[in-house]
């Protein structure tokens, strides 16, 4: 919980030092699309594990604030495609590097061997979280470290 509380500090401060009013969550938002280019409101929400509705309401106010927008998809016409604008994508670019900063910092700050366990041990957790498997089973399987 700890690291957990870290990791979304050190987002909320890296809105802050950009001077964003955007919410954690609609940071979140903005990085999914920008990762993942556009995209149908539904695949979104699947990704944001949230409603359609939600995702809705989280890309209206994105979209007002000039970081997202929505066009019509091509091969289908009753359906939207999402993609953030150039501004969207040049803050969520931002937001990441103040992040990766402080977290490069944070890591520079301990002993070399201590930061190869933790190299070691954030690869393990985030196999973990993609995989199904336990996490002894991913490591010994040939497809882990």
């Amino acid at each position: 919980m700890a690291a957990a509380r870290l990791l979304v500090g050190l987002s909320a401060r890296a809105l802050a030092e950009v001077g964003s009013t955007l919410t954690l969550p609609q940071l979140r938002t903005l990085v999914v699309l920008d990762s993942s280019g556009p995209v149908k409101l539904a695949a979104l929400a699947a990704v944001l594990d949230v409603n359609a509705s939600t995702a809705m309401r989280m890309v209206d106010r994105l979209e007002a604030g000039g970081l997202v927008d929505r066009k019509v998809n091509p091969d289908n016409r009753r359906e939207v495609v999402l993609r953030t604008t150039d501004e969207g994508a040049g803050l969520v670019g931002t937001v990441l590097e103040h992040r990766h900063r402080e977290v490069a910092a944070l890591v520079g700050r301990l002993p070399v061997d201590v930061r190869a366990g933790l190299v070691v041990g954030l690869r393990a957790l985030t196999v973990a979280a993609e995989n199904p498997a336990p996490a002894r089973d991913v490591l010994t399987d040939g497809t882990g470290f």
